[in-house]
């Protein structure tokens, strides 16, 4: 006899329900009802207000800011769902917080990334779904299956009709080089980097240029952008070397009030973003920001049913990203 296979539940947190919303849509199945709310004190309370037991549920919460608050109110949400006997609990995580604490670059330093892997296992993550993480060794923190999904295909068609002259992806960063290289192989053009110093948390300095810019457009491409400082100082080191129309492609648009203000200034023509998290909106500054939700709801569907998410690493052109 063949098992009968679990009814799909998908609840969201406080962190982004419009997404979890939008994801319910696109799956074809309705948001699940939870009560989140917190006691005097600031303690989270959570209850599930339907039946889970057996179910196969997926919890969307990206860690965003605030995000100790966020990924507290996972957590709980996780146990709350093992202890109404869910059957399996897939961690929707469009944005991993933490995860550029990925190593030890100081002494007496934590692996905060780990410590979350470690935490979300210990709270009864069966599973985590999450898309462009900082650092891809992350994924071995975890002692759970890890599906790692890229916004490439979701930029890409947008920038194919966006950028109509003669393009150059760039890097702003040496770390970025992988995700620039899938980008410019997608869109067929040149590659160029910038080359970076640190001074502080929130503080970068371009140093130089490699490669050729003059007379091209420019797309810049992160998988983060907090501060805005990467972005806004390769931006002036390009125009400086003729570069035309700067655009930054940026995965996860996490605007803190510095940011808004450095993008304001800046000579970026648009950033595009996806809604992993909800992004600010900046006054006077053209911000386009595309939908995950297509994307994450095809994953969820595969995973219920136990089938390959791979496919979906694919962009329109059959070239699969390599970043």
């Amino acid at each position: 006899m063949f098992a009968v296979q679990p009814e799909l539940k998908v609840f969201s947190g406080s962190a982004n329900r419009e997404l979890a919303q939008q994801i319910c849509a696109v799956i074809g199945v309705p948001l699940g009802q939870a009560t989140i709310s917190s006691f005097p004190d600031g303690e989270t309370y959570i209850k599930i207000d339907e039946n889970i037991r057996g179910r196969d549920v997926f919890i969307v919460q990206p860690t965003c800011p605030p995000t100790n608050q966020h990924l507290m109110e996972l957590l709980i949400m996780v146990d709350a769902a093992r202890r109404a006997s869910a059957d399996r609990i897939t961690a929707v995580i469009p944005f991993f917080g933490y995860a550029r604490q990925d190593r030890k670059d100081q002494p007496r330093v934590p692996i905060t990334a780990k410590l979350v892997a470690n935490l979300l296992t210990a709270a009864g993550v069966s599973r985590v779904l999450t898309m462009d993480l900082h650092a891809q060794q992350v994924q071995g923190f975890f002692d759970i299956p890890v599906d790692h999904l890229y916004s490439l295909p979701v930029l890409i068609r947008y920038l194919r009709d966006r950028l109509k002259r003669k393009t150059v992806v760039v890097s702003p960063d040496v770390g970025g080089l992988k995700m620039a290289s899938a980008y410019s192989q997608a869109l067929g053009v040149n590659l160029a980097i910038v080359a970076k110093q640190r001074k502080s948390a929130t503080e970068t300095e371009a140093q130089y240029l490699i490669g050729e810019v003059e007379g091209h457009d420019v797309l810049l491409v992160d998988d983060l952008t907090e501060t805005a400082g990467t972005l806004t100082s390769a931006t002036e080191i390009l125009k400086r070397n003729g570069a035309l129309d700067v655009y930054a492609g940026v995965a996860h648009a996490v605007l803190a009030d510095m940011a808004i203000e450095r993008l304001q200034k800046s000579q970026i023509k648009e950033l595009i973003t996806t809604n992993s998290t909800p992004v600010r909106a900046v006054a006077g500054f053209t911000t386009t920001v595309l939908s995950v939700s297509e994307l994450l709801g095809e994953s969820i569907k595969r995973i219920h049913q136990d089938e390959s998410v791979s496919s979906l690493f694919k962009i329109d052109n059959g070239k699969k990203t390599t970043n």
